[in-house]
């Protein structure tokens, strides 16, 4: 019986021009004989291990799209190259696979299929403005995005802070970067004021901000973010 090739998660950049601030050489040093990628986007995959000046040519490498549209019934032949003994690297289009990413998928696939997976480590945009912002990081919960519309989000906003006062929990969100002033207005309109209130912008980028403050605090010094990737985690006393 052939003996299966490993899946591996690998980490990329969250901000621009970090690569060689967050992406390790263990991890460099580890994909180099990978050839077979799943990834959410093939240009920017290999414009990210282009930037690594790892292989000698992109054109040798193969990739196979893993997105949020992709089903269980496309995973077999996705990942056949495992079966064949090669390893197979899986690349989100930020941060690290798997968490809060399509990439779960195929690690489901793989433990099914007594398939060995290798979590790399590098930059997770969660964990970094969590440790950053002060707040609870013994109990936290991700909750992705909150509802658009307006009154959809203000009651989805005070259900979760009742929760984060009921429970002593952090509560972390994000939003697509050119939203990000609406979520700011929804949550200062929302939130109480002694709640605490951390948002965090262009995670290890040039631009970095992570900055924790209560929100009658917020309201009074405003504040504007530019499109940029961003998280919001706040806390309820």
């Amino acid at each position: 019986m052939k003996r299966k090739g490993k899946l591996y998660l690998i980490p990329t950049t969250i901000a621009d021009n970090s690569a060689d601030k967050v992406i390790s050489s263990y991890v460099r040093e580890t994909i180099k004989p990978i050839r077979f990628f799943l990834v959410e986007d093939i240009r920017t995959a290999r414009r990210y291990l282009s930037s690594l000046s790892i292989y000698e040519s992109i054109e040798e490498l193969y990739f196979n799209i893993l997105d949020k549209n992709t089903t269980e019934a496309e995973l077999p032949k996705i990942m056949s190259p495992l079966f064949e003994g090669k390893p197979v690297g899986v690349i989100s289009e930020s941060g690290c696979p798997g968490v809060a990413d399509p990439g779960a998928l195929a690690v489901q696939y793989a433990h099914q299929n007594g398939i060995k997976v290798e979590p790399m480590v590098g930059p997770s945009s969660i964990l970094l403005a969590l440790m950053a912002s002060g707040l609870n990081g013994q109990r936290f919960a991700f909750n992705g995005y909150l509802p658009v519309e307006t009154n959809e989000a203000a009651q989805a906003i005070k259900k979760f802070e009742n929760d984060s006062r009921s429970k002593n929990q952090t509560q972390i969100f994000i939003e697509t970067p050119y939203r990000n002033n609406a979520l700011i207005g929804h949550l200062l309109k929302s939130l109480h004021d002694e709640t605490l209130l951390c948002i965090a912008s262009n995670v290890t980028g040039e631009t970095e901000m992570i900055k924790t403050l209560p929100v009658k605090t917020w309201r009074k010094e405003g504040i504007t973010l530019p499109k940029e990737p961003a998280l919001f985690l706040f806390l309820a006393l």
